[in-house]
């Protein structure tokens, strides 16, 4: 569990009393206690509260409600203030700002507004760290750190050009070897001194956040701004951890954000969090393939769902109300998928500024008499009901999906062949048909142990990383399936072409030769024909595919299917290649979702991995386990209610404390937890 001092489901979220007059302190307790609220955030944004100038530190206000929140029977997630520097840094130490991507200087503002590479706020940041984990590290309501908080952006300052030049040579040690890595002898860019280099922003190498002229050099820019930014972090923890060894430190994600890698920020979190915000039209597939990934950060731990709204968000441009049960309903989806905390941002909302219309349990009217705090306060009565039986309970997986940054980062740099390219867009479309088939799966690394699992995929693998390919060909030579799809195998990590023959390294595994890459105009299909009878999927050529098309020749793959239209009708669409005991297969264009559905289906039964139960559209079905005890949860996102068949299985539905089997029924937008 995250921290022993609370062993159940954590009920909580943002709160925010130096917004707010001390009168109202006591009535905000008297709300956290309807409602079940039991871990209170506090801190994230009071640097400048804390710290009037560079010699002053003052926690007075947060001593007072340290102490409060303990007094109710409250614990804290102690932030560190250091996401927004205060106007005073901003005034006197002008190197905190940051440089955009169009090179313009920014004045004092907004927040996540420091230049990671600035020494005056590391100097603070770390002091700030220090400061607070000295004078809270025996207070007993504390349970856990929060450093900061939604670490992102970019710049490009000149503390960052020489940062940049500095991690250069940390990794490649030479300019000859530099040079060769990011093959500068295109456009005469060869380099003779590290100064010559400065950062692939809109005044040099890139004609846009995802256009630029040497893949090389702004690939390892984007690794660079993730290292910068998470050695602000690291040098937080490691202050904190001088005085709480034992308190768990963590920061919170958001899910797939593009800057970070947060494969390697999770190595150094003690406990994934992240902030949750669909909107009412996001596919909760997507949502349910990001608590995954969350997941896998940390090989299947539970994680913390750090921020979600009770109703309504503010920042999109149509902010629409969560419908009733949508914020239980969603809440629970977190829960099946491996969250031990369920918290919100905000416990009260705000009187002033861009977030006054982001919900919260507390609305501006201030009574407990409305919708939202009645749903939130049965959220707390439940969780509270269901006390420690979840906690550390694992997802069970047999199939896994394969997520890498840094090769999201090389696909959508890449000058071709597609701007319709999309990696999340495309690994998405894995995830989605698993999940509707009720297939649980995880989210990994290309770190990753594949040995647990059966059933491997990765889509728009373009990158293969050093090792990689020899992993995957152990993988399948001990009997494991694996999949990947067009675009895959081209380049090496540094966005180099691997010559002899796409995919690459992965050609002797796969079976095949990629000869040519056909890009499809928006719109435009082409057809997929089944050789013969493949589960589910038919044979009469109805399926289509878009996007790319890989104009392969089989080397030892068995043919599955062909194209159906263009000069390439009849080469292969999809392969099979028997290596070692298992197999591996190449999907070369990207696929409708009835055909997936049926080729997934079809790979996992080969693996005897069968759905987590067999539901009508719309229900999700997910599994924990725990020593030896199993939970399923069902979820109904539909607008109906819904029969489930449980079979001739007994369970006790642990919020109803009832036996049931059979045929159930799942209202609209409801949820069962069963035990058995």
């Amino acid at each position: 569990m995250i921290n022993a001092k609370l062993p159940k489901i954590w009920y909580g979220g943002d709160y925010n009393p130096d917004q707010w007059d001390k009168s109202i302190w006591p009535e905000d307790m008297r709300m956290f206690k309807l409602a079940g609220i039991d871990v209170a955030t506090l801190n994230v944004f009071a640097w400048a509260l804390n710290q009037p100038d560079e010699e002053t530190y003052s926690f007075d206000w947060l001593d007072e409600m340290m102490d409060l929140l303990y007094k109710e029977g409250k614990y804290v997630c102690l932030a560190t203030s250091t996401a927004a520097h205060p106007a005073w840094m901003a005034t006197r130490y002008p190197d905190v700002l940051r440089v955009d991507f169009e090179g313009r200087k920014h004045k004092f503002g907004q927040r996540h507004n420091s230049c990671p590479n600035s020494p005056t706020y590391r100097k603070y940041s770390k002091l700030m760290a220090a400061k607070l984990a000295e004078r809270y590290k025996d207070h007993p309501a504390l349970v856990v750190w929060h450093v900061s908080n939604e670490y992102g952006g970019e710049c490009y300052c000149d503390n960052c050009a020489e940062g940049f030049r500095y991690w250069l040579q940390q990794r490649y040690g030479t300019l000859e070897k530099l040079n060769q890595v990011w093959n500068t002898n295109f456009w005469g860019h060869t380099f003779y001194a590290w100064e010559e280099i400065v950062p692939p922003n809109a005044l040099s190498e890139a004609f846009s956040h995802r256009g630029t002229t040497f893949q090389g050099i702004s690939l390892d820019y984007a690794r660079f701004n993730s290292d910068g930014m998470l050695d602000n972090y690291i040098a937080e923890y490691n202050e904190i951890k001088k005085h709480t060894p034992d308190i768990p430190i963590t920061t919170n994600l958001m899910g797939t954000y593009k800057p970070l890698d947060y494969f390697k920020w999770a190595k150094h979190l003690d406990v994934i969090s992240w902030d949750s915000y669909p909107r009412i039209d996001t596919p909760v597939g997507q949502t349910a393939m990001v608590h995954d990934l969350m997941r896998g950060l940390k090989d299947g731990q539970p994680f913390m769902l750090m921020e979600q709204t009770p109703s309504q968000q503010n920042w999109a441009p149509y902010n629409a109300l969560k419908r009733p049960g949508v914020m239980r309903l969603w809440s629970y989806q977190a829960v099946a998928r491996g969250a031990d905390t369920v918290m919100f941002f905000q416990l009260r909302r705000s009187v002033g500024a861009c977030e006054k219309y982001h919900g919260a349990v507390i609305e501006h009217v201030g009574h407990e008499h409305t919708r939202v705090f009645r749903e939130c306060a049965q959220l707390g009565e439940e969780l509270g009901q269901l006390s420690d039986q979840l906690l550390d309970a694992v997802v069970p997986s047999r199939a896994a999906i394969v997520f890498d940054w840094e090769n999201w980062w090389a696909v959508e740099y890449s000058s071709g062949p597609s701007a319709s390219l999309q990696y999340v867009d495309e690994v998405y479309k894995y995830y989605q048909a698993l999940y509707n088939l009720n297939i649980q799966t995880d989210m990994v690394g290309v770190e990753a142990d594949l040995s647990k699992y059966d059933v491997v995929i990765a889509p728009l693998l373009y990158m293969t990383k050093p090792g990689y390919a020899d992993k995957v060909k152990q993988f399948v030579e001990q009997g494991g399936t694996y999949l990947t799809t067009f675009f895959s195998g081209i380049v090496n990590e540094n966005d180099i072409v691997t010559l002899g023959g796409y995919p690459g390294e992965l050609r002797p595994l796969l079976g095949i030769w990629a000869e040519e890459i056909d890009a499809l105009m928006p719109g435009q299909t082409n057809r997929i024909v089944m050789n013969e009878q493949l589960g589910n999927l038919r044979v009469d050529g109805a399926y289509t595919c878009e996007l790319l098309c890989d104009l392969i020749h089989t080397e030892g793959a068995e043919v599955i299917a062909t194209y159906g239209d263009e000069f390439y009708k009849g080469m292969p669409v999809v392969t099979k290649n028997v290596y070692g005991h298992g197999q591996a297969w190449y999907v070369a264009s990207s696929p409708d979702p009835s055909f997936l559905s049926g080729l997934l289906e079809s790979i996992c039964a080969d693996k005897n991995i069968t759905p987590t139960l067999k539901t009508p559209e719309g229900v999700e079905a997910t599994r924990r386990e725990k020593d030896g005890v199993s939970y399923l949860f069902l979820l109904n996102y539909t607008a109906q209610d819904q029969i489930v068949d449980l079979g001739s299985i007994k369970y006790m539905e642990l919020l109803a404390g009832s036996s049931c089997s059979g045929s159930i029924c799942i209202e609209s937008n409801g949820v069962r937890i069963l035990k058995g």
